[in-house]
């Protein structure tokens, strides 16, 4: 029965004979970390260093992270937030000030997985455009603005909020040339802009445009700190430094500064200094499984329009459940087939860089009659 093995590289403290950090996820953001695997980060970060606590998520190692992702985004500061819906949240919540309403994508995390925070904990009117879409038209936007504009009582538009890559669309990215022409234009209008940008490392290698070009278009910046960068949770909200100062303040009144926030973070640094670099080897060694799969003749793959993260694969001659549980007995983890279809919505990762393509196709086709 084949087995993975510890490619290296990716990981810190691999043990051969534990079993740790050797399984390959086609599920997760990041790499899947198992509690031991996570215990495992933070006893590497606290060895043989003067790590420095924060004290409710101020100072210390916290700050450090703060000041990494504001360099990497191109933003003068950055706060750090127990979770992404709060970071939205904070966001609008300041950029929209007086100027109530606030458009955004209705398939957005915001609009669907955020339980209506903004409107009733902020006083905010989410207005959702673009259903079923990613990307947001200008002519949407601009038929919002005037009419908000031009009711009997005046209701300005205080904030464009964009997701990207889109979550609820299959990770799909919204068109970078039509982002330029709605921001721009908001722009001109007075309105504040957000990007939800939980997973907008993944853009660069599939847009072609920089982290910073894409943070360059907003006023504030989200970024997930678990999703990529396999912390134990967290959230890094990123503009300019007056926006930034004193945001600690509201942090706190919604409960979020937690007493210790260093243990979220503290394996996160070095995995996001190098993420963009891995996602693309990934997405080499996982083009180079599906020509292998494919040269098979019993699984099909395909890539959806302005994908990022996510590859389409059905397999015939097998019950896709059952393939994927000979797979995981393997340490290969894979999502559950689709009920109907049978595809299986598979994500890239760097743990897809812990063995071979060859040898991960092997163990694809020797599962199917095992």
């Amino acid at each position: 029965m084949p087995v993975l093995a510890q490619a290296g590289g990716t990981d810190a403290g691999a043990d051969a004979a534990s079993g740790l950090f050797k399984s390959v996820n086609f599920v997760s953001d990041g790499l899947g970390l198992s509690p031991r695997e996570y215990a495992l980060l933070l006893d590497e970060a606290t060895k043989g260093r003067d790590l420095e606590p924060d004290y409710y998520s101020l100072g210390g190692l916290v700050t450090a992270r703060e000041r990494q992702f504001a360099q990497l985004l191109g933003k003068e500061a950055a706060m750090f937030v127990p979770t992404g819906t709060l970071a939205n949240h904070l966001a609008v919540r300041k950029l929209a000030g007086n100027d109530r309403r606030v458009l955004v994508q209705a398939e957005s995390h915001l609009y669907n997985d955020s339980g209506d925070c903004a409107e009733t904990l902020s006083g905010l009117n989410l207005i959702p455009l673009a259903q079923g879409r990613s990307t947001i038209e200008l002519a949407e936007v601009r038929r919002w603005i005037e009419r908000s504009a031009g009711g009997r009582v005046e209701t300005k538009v205080g904030v464009l909020s964009i997701e990207n890559p889109v979550r609820r669309n299959g990770h799909e990215m919204v068109e970078f040339g039509e982002l330029e022409h709605i921001c721009g234009y908001a722009r001109e209008q007075g309105i504040r802009l957000h990007l939800d940008g939980a997973r907008m490392f993944n853009l660069p290698f599939h847009s072609g445009r920089s982290l910073r070009d894409h943070a360059a278009l907003f006023d504030t910046v989200y970024v997930s700190l678990w999703k990529h960068f396999n912390g134990a949770s967290g959230a890094i909200l990123a503009g300019n430094a007056g926006f930034i100062d004193g945001l600690f303040h509201l942090r706190r009144m919604f409960g979020g500064a937690l007493p210790q926030a260093w243990p979220q973070v503290a394996p996160v640094g070095r995995y996001a200094e190098r993420y963009e670099e891995d996602y693309a080897n990934a997405w080499q060694a996982t083009d180079r499984l599906i020509a292998l799969l494919q040269a098979d003749g019993r699984f099909e793959a395909s890539k959806p329009p302005n994908g990022t993260s996510r590859f389409l694969l059905t397999v015939s001659g097998v019950a896709p459940d059952e393939w994927t549980a000979r797979l995981r007995r393997r340490g290969v983890i894979l999502p559950y087939a689709h009920p109907e279809s049978g595809v299986l919505a598979m994500q890239v990762n760097p743990t897809v860089l812990r063995t071979s393509p060859d040898a991960l196709a092997r163990i694809f086709i020797a599962a199917m009659k095992d």
